[in-house]
């Protein structure tokens, strides 16, 4: 159990804070757009809301509340509640991690099993224990950590055992719940969240910087007025100078060193060095007149000849004038660079603040940008400073030298001797189904070792397959002649063959509901011409004509059909978001179309791509929509903007087809 411990006592009062935080957002959101919709008087849509914000299992990003869910699931014995309930949150959040997570989302789910099975013991329940082992047993068996638990239901006093008393412990359930929050707090704290969930948090920047602004405004103010009051003391105490103020106190000596020191300061060149941080109006010339020069003798015969007293009163006003100018200058300079440094420091603010708003925008923005320039397309690659645009002009050109999309790891599974057409991952993650252009199914499983679970026979051909969401151990396999089969890889037999439409028999795309409850079904008109064709022909023309069709798996019967605007086409993939709610589909016209599942109608359409639409996908987000299409292009759609594009990627020839099949027997297909 130490193993899975998050940080316990680092991370706890961090997750703690972002879980508030989160619930808060989540909350205020919700009130902002109910406000909107009674605004609006979508009154249908609110009741939608609030219903189904009643039934949310997320409980509002409230990690808490998701452990007490659990518990209470634990205490009143629902093991089937559990069980559902863990495969919502694996199928959600866990589903979406790194591979190198895959052992810590296992070792709490082991952890919360035995969790259940301690309760059911210190309950003194032991119909129920016997019940999850009697359930459990195909699942756990061949999990070495569950091994000595099946001895548990026949040991006396568990409690006591050494193998199984830590586990009954307190600390024991405290580290594992303690963990589990832990987990959860730091996965829906990386979940990259939608625009409107950060309303609040935008909303305390901007005032957080308009409040930073006025401190620093009225700081600006208060240095200014000071700097006003010390030029103005400046200039009144320095209008006359002290030894003009006092000329009849000094005595001919101090008269005469006086004036020596005037002329001493007047051909200095301090003055001329402060001058230069004026504009040259103010500029005031270094060099001054050369008066008349005053020995002692004349400095002293001065007090005597009212003659030299006055002309010596007027030499001595002279200094004063250049004083005068000389000290409100240095003054002026000072403020003037105080008033430099702040016009500085706000341009650099302002700068960081327009560098932190331009970081947040999507990066999608530029290469968008850089897509849409032809003279960035056909610069050569050593013109190329950009990364981004070296891949880019690299696909363009042919000449691949670093790909966009990178590989992870490979592994060989040659079980298939013909091309291989689908491939897909069930919802836990486990086992894969694919399927060649014989209409052979292999389904395996990777972990820990390369591994035949079962092989599937079909005498007609199949082009689709899609897993099952609950239970995930079943298969949806569309056929050319019109069927689907709902295959049982477990017991490896067909359970049930549906036969969809005697018109439109090529079974095109299978995408499952999350809830299991249905399946949407896109069935073609047969193509014009032959399917089987030599390499180096022409193309097959794709069908027109299709419907896009939803059935019941309970009742195994057709529940509607929807409508496809302008006109029957032809569906070539379709995909669920994670409720269920929104369905997105990609046509031979190029049309990406949004269907509401609550209303089973389309919400949205636009113009895709020039040809057909091969593949669509949601994002991570939900917020936007991936698509590859005829013309080699894998575009990100916004599905809140109808047709707005947030990046595109021009993909090589051999990446979108048509691509060259080849059978067991040696054809080829197109």
């Amino acid at each position: 159990m130490q193993s899975i411990c998050f940080c316990v006592h680092c991370v706890c009062l961090c997750a703690l804070g972002y879980d508030v935080k989160m619930a808060s957002a989540v909350e205020s959101t919700d009130d902002l757009v109910r406000e909107y919709l009674i605004y609006r008087g979508f009154t249908s849509t609110l009741k939608l809301l609030d219903s189904e914000i009643k039934t949310d299992k997320e409980k509002g990003f409230r990690v808490d509340k998701i452990i007490d869910q659990l518990q209470q699931l634990i205490q009143s014995y629902d093991l089937t509640g559990l069980k559902e309930y863990w495969a919502y949150l694996d199928r959600r959040l866990f589903s979406r991690l790194e591979d190198v997570y895959r052992p810590t989302v296992n070792k709490l789910r082991t952890s919360l099993y035995r969790f259940y099975i301690i309760h059911t013991v210190q309950m003194k329940n032991p119909e129920k224990t016997q019940e999850f082992f009697q359930k459990q047993a195909l699942e756990l068996q061949t999990q070495p950590e569950w091994r000595d638990w099946f001895a548990l239901p026949f040991i006396s006093a568990p409690e006591q055992n050494p193998t199984f008393s830590p586990y009954f412990s307190r600390q024991w359930a405290d580290t594992f719940l303690v963990s589990l929050h832990n987990f959860l707090s730091v996965l829906f704290q990386c979940m990259p969240q939608p625009v409107l969930l950060s309303f609040d948090n935008e909303v305390q920047r901007v005032t957080s910087v308009q409040e930073e602004s006025e401190q620093l405004r009225q700081q600006l103010f208060a240095l200014q007025g000071e700097s006003r009051l010390k030029k103005d003391e400046e200039m009144v105490h320095h209008k006359l100078p002290q030894y003009v103020q006092h000329m009849d106190r000094l005595s001919d000596t101090e008269l005469d060193l006086v004036s020596s020191q005037r002329n001493v300061n007047m051909t200095t060149p301090s003055r001329n060095f402060f001058s230069t941080f004026l504009p040259q109006g103010r500029r005031v010339s270094g060099k001054t007149s050369p008066g008349p020069q005053s020995s002692p003798t004349q400095a002293s015969l001065g007090r005597k000849d009212p003659v030299a007293t006055s002309a010596q009163i007027a030499k001595a006003k002279d200094p004063p004038s250049t004083k005068d100018l000389k000290m409100p200058t240095v003054s002026t300079v000072t403020v003037d660079l105080a008033t430099a440094h702040t016009r500085q420091r706000r341009h650099h603010d302002h700068e960081k603040e327009r560098k932190e708003l331009f970081s947040k925008l999507p990066p999608q923005s530029s290469e968008k940008k850089n897509d849409s320039d032809p003279d960035t397309q056909t610069e050569g690659l050593p013109d190329q400073t950009d990364s981004t645009n070296q891949t880019r002009v690299c696909e363009v050109g042919g000449a691949s030298v670093e790909q966009p999309f990178i590989k992870l790891s490979q592994e060989e599974y040659i079980e298939h001797h013909s091309s291989i057409m689908h491939c897909r991952v069930d919802c836990s993650g486990r086992r894969v189904a694919s399927l060649d252009v014989d209409g052979v199914v292999k389904v395996w499983a990777f972990n820990p070792i390369m591994q035949t679970k079962a092989t599937i026979m079909s005498k007609s051909p199949l082009l689709s397959l899609e897993w099952a969401a609950k239970p995930d151990r079943l298969l949806l396999l569309g056929s050319g002649v019109g069927t689907v089969k709902l295959y049982d890889t477990d017991a490896k037999k067909n359970l049930y063959e549906m036969t969809i439409d005697n018109i439109h028999l090529r079974i095109l795309s299978l995408a499952c509901s999350p809830s299991g409850t249905s399946f949407v079904c896109s069935a073609a008109a047969p193509a014009a011409q032959s399917g089987v064709v030599m390499e180096g022909e022409a193309r097959v023309s794709p069908p027109v004509s299709g419907q896009l069709l939803l059935w019941d798996t309970k009742t195994v019967k057709q529940q509607l059909q929807f409508a496809l605007e302008p006109g029957p086409v032809a569906i070539n993939c379709t995909a669920f978001n994670h409720n269920g709610n929104l369905l997105v589909t990609g046509a031979a016209d190029g049309m990406i179309r949004l269907f509401d599942m609550q209303r089973y109608e389309s919400a949205l359409s636009w113009k895709a791509h020039d040809g057909e639409v091969y593949s669509v996908e949601f994002s991570y987000d939900e917020n936007t929509v991936f698509s590859i299409g005829e013309d080699g292009k894998f575009v990100q759609w916004n599905i809140h903007r109808s047709g707005v594009k947030e990046s595109e990627y021009l993909l090589s020839q051999d990446a979108v087809g048509p691509f060259v099949l080849s059978g067991y027997s040696g054809y080829k297909q197109v």
